[in-house]
């Protein structure tokens, strides 16, 4: 079975960390001194003990000509992340003016903070707010105007589309009158060719049957009897008593 994981924590046993110690100090130089010839490196190690011994490895022949291009490079590099710290601190710095500046101005808009403002100032915020309000009701009216504009598209199309609708209902109608009236016309048709092959005889009517002609007599005669003057005064004496008739009546 192999070594477990060894827990890296400070070792308590001062014996036990001084042998440590200088094990793994000789695997780092050596390590190291490794890591310079395979990849011609240039590497400077510096080790100090808890007693303040030194232990050092320079692949070079100088240990100070390569701390010096240590200390070289790293001022350089100390000054492009200080000028780039400084370049983000003024940003931020000026970020913050103008976010304090927006607030203020829009505190002014909303009518709070005024106290501070003098008449000039009081002026331009005066005069601001009325191109705002310009701006606000031009914005608005344009957007009426283009809804307007959506619904009397919307209109015209709902207009064209009930008159093909309306179109197209009465050339159904005017069709299926027309078919009603060539079926009528067949059923005509078919009724008097069937009609012209029954025999039809006239039949009596009711009145013609209950009025019968009276038989007259081809010559009629009138016959008048003569009435004398006396007959007359005889069969009316009150009458001749009381009236006067002329003669032409007698």
């Amino acid at each position: 079975m192999g070594r477990g994981r060894v827990v890296l924590k400070r070792i308590e046993n001062k014996i036990n960390r001084q042998v440590t110690f200088a094990k793994r100090r000789n695997g780092l130089l050596k390590k190291a001194y490794e890591l310079s010839v395979l990849c011609d490196a240039e590497i400077a190690l510096i080790i100090f003990s808890n007693r303040g011994k030194l232990y050092e490895f320079c692949s070079s022949s100088n240990m100070l000509k390569t701390l010096d291009r240590y200390q070289r490079c790293s001022q350089l590099e100390y000054g492009i992340l200080a000028r780039e710290s400084q370049g983000t601190f003024d940003e931020y710095l000026s970020l913050k003016a103008r976010v304090e500046f927006l607030q203020r101005s829009q505190r002014n808009l909303l009518g709070e903070d005024l106290e501070p403002l003098n008449t000039n100032e009081l002026e331009q915020l005066e005069d601001q707010l009325e191109k705002s309000l310009h701006q606000i009701r031009s914005t608005k009216t344009q957007f009426m105007l283009d809804e307007l504009s959506d619904l009397r598209r919307k209109e015209r199309t709902l207009i064209e589309a009930n008159r093909a609708i309306k179109r197209k209902w009465d050339y159904e109608f005017h069709s299926c009158q027309l078919e009603e009236f060539e079926t009528g016309n067949v059923l005509q048709l078919s009724w008097e060719n069937s009609g012209q092959n029954i025999p039809c005889s006239r039949q009596p009517t009711h009145t013609e049957t209950f009025f019968q002609p009276l038989e007259r007599d081809p010559a009629p005669q009138i016959r008048y009897h003569p009435v004398s003057a006396e007959q007359t005064s005889i069969a009316n004496p009150a009458q001749n008593a009381t009236t006067f008739m002329p003669g032409w009546m007698v």
